[in-house]
C-alpha cells in the first residue's frame, strides 16, 4: 500500500460516514454512551413530537369534582372535616337510639368504611355520646372528627360538663364544641359563661373549637360581627322547612335572610355546618333531597351537612346527593 492509500485509510476510520443503517452495536462511543445519529427527517419529527407534549403539559387541568367524603376546612377554625356528616339527633336521637347498640355501631362503621369520617351529637341527644363512643371504639382518633352541642344551662360548670361528655364518648377531646340552641336574639351575652367554659376547654386541649347551632332569625341575626365565633350551625333546605323564621317554633323559615347571614359569615371567615337537609323527614321524595343538598352547597355556599341516618341505604343515597349536588 502506498504512503497516500495510508493516510486516506487512516482518515475514514478516524471520521467514519454517518449513517442511519449502522448496526446498533457497532455505533461509534464516546465514553460508555452510544451516538445515535439522526437524518434532518428524524431531527424535524423528534422536534415536532416534543413540541407537541409540551403543548399537552401546558394546557389547564380539569379539577376533580367535589365529594361527600372530601377533606373541607371550616374557615377560621382550621378543623378540616368531611363535607358529609354522620348525624345522631334524629328527632333528639330517638331514632338512633332504638336501632340499639349493636346496629347502630354496625352503621356507624359502614358510613367510616364509606368515608364519612365526621360524627356529631349532642348533650340533649340522650346516651348518643356513650353510643359513639362504643361504636368508634378501636379506629384511631385521628381518623376522625368528632362534634359535641353544649346545652348552656344555669348551675352548670361548662368545664365539668365537657369533661363528662369526653368521658361518655371515650375521647379526650372534641374537635368542635358548639353552644347548643341558641334561639334568643341575647345569646351572645346570655351565653358569656359558656363561651369562657370552651376556652378554657380549648386551653386544656380538651376541645380544638368551636361556635353555636342557631334556631331563629333573631339569633342567626347576631352571628355576623360576632367575634367570638368560628364555627357557625345553620339550618338549611330549598324551601325553608324546619329552617330559622322569626319564631323558632313554627312555621317555615325565611330563607333567602338565612342565606344571606351565611354568606355574611363566610365572609368573616366563618365555617358553616348545615342541617335539616331532608327537612326533618319531611322530604319524602329523593327529587326533595337531592335539591337541598344542591341548594345548601351550590347557592348558600355552606361548608359541610350533616345528616341523620337509619340504614345504609340511607347513607349510600347521601353520600350520591352531595357528589350529584356538584356534578
Amino acid at each position: 500500500m502506498s504512503p497516500d492509500d495510508k493516510e486516506v485509510r487512516r482518515r475514514e476510520t478516524s471520521n467514519p460516514p454517518s449513517n442511519p443503517e449502522i448496526p446498533h452495536d457497532k455505533m461509534p462511543r464516546i465514553g460508555a454512551i452510544r451516538m445515535i445519529h439522526f437524518t434532518r427527517r428524524d431531527f424535524l419529527k423528534t422536534s415536532l413530537a416534543a413540541g407537541t407534549i409540551a403543548g399537552v403539559a401546558n394546557l389547564p387541568l380539569k379539577a376533580a369534582a367535589s365529594s361527600a367524603t372530601d377533606w373541607v376546612t371550616l374557615g377560621k377554625s382550621n378543623v378540616k372535616v368531611t363535607r358529609l356528616a354522620f348525624g345522631t339527633g334524629t328527632i333528639s336521637g330517638r331514632v338512633q337510639r332504638d336501632l340499639g347498640q349493636e346496629d347502630f355501631t354496625r352503621l356507624v362503621r359502614y358510613a367510616y368504611d364509606n368515608g364519612i369520617r365526621f360524627f356529631e351529637t349532642a348533650e340533649s341527644y340522650a346516651g348518643m355520646h356513650e353510643m359513639l363512643g362504643i361504636a368508634l371504639k378501636g379506629i384511631p382518633r385521628d381518623n376522625y372528627r368528632l362534634m359535641t352541642k353544649l346545652t348552656t344551662r344555669n348551675g352548670v360548670d361548662p368545664m365539668q360538663k365537657i369533661d363528662e361528655l369526653r368521658k361518655a364518648a371515650q375521647t379526650d377531646y372534641f374537635d368542635i364544641a358548639l353552644l347548643h340552641w341558641q334561639h334568643l336574639a341575647s345569646w351572645p351575652t346570655d351565653s358569656l359563661r359558656w363561651q369562657d367554659g370552651i376556652n378554657e376547654a380549648e386551653h386544656k386541649k380538651a376541645v380544638v373549637s368551636h361556635g353555636a347551632s342557631v334556631h331563629g332569625l333573631p339569633a342567626l341575626r347576631q352571628f355576623p360581627g360576632n367575634q367570638w365565633l368560628d364555627i357557625a350551625m345553620i339550618r338549611m333546605n330549598h324551601t325553608g322547612a324546619k329552617m330559622d323564621g322569626e319564631d323558632f317554633t313554627h312555621g317555615p323559615g325565611n330563607v333567602p335572610e338565612v342565606v344571606e347571614h351565611v354568606h355574611q359569615v363566610h365572609q368573616q371567615g366563618m365555617g358553616v355546618i348545615s342541617m335539616k337537609l331532608v327537612g326533618e323527614g319531611t322530604f319524602t321524595n329523593r327529587e326533595d333531597r337531592q335539591k337541598a343538598m344542591r341548594f345548601a352547597f351550590r347557592h348558600a355556599g355552606v361548608d359541610a351537612v350533616t345528616v341523620g341516618y337509619k340504614n345504609t341505604a340511607e347513607i349510600d343515597e347521601a353520600i350520591q346527593n352531595v357528589n350529584l349536588a356538584f356534578a
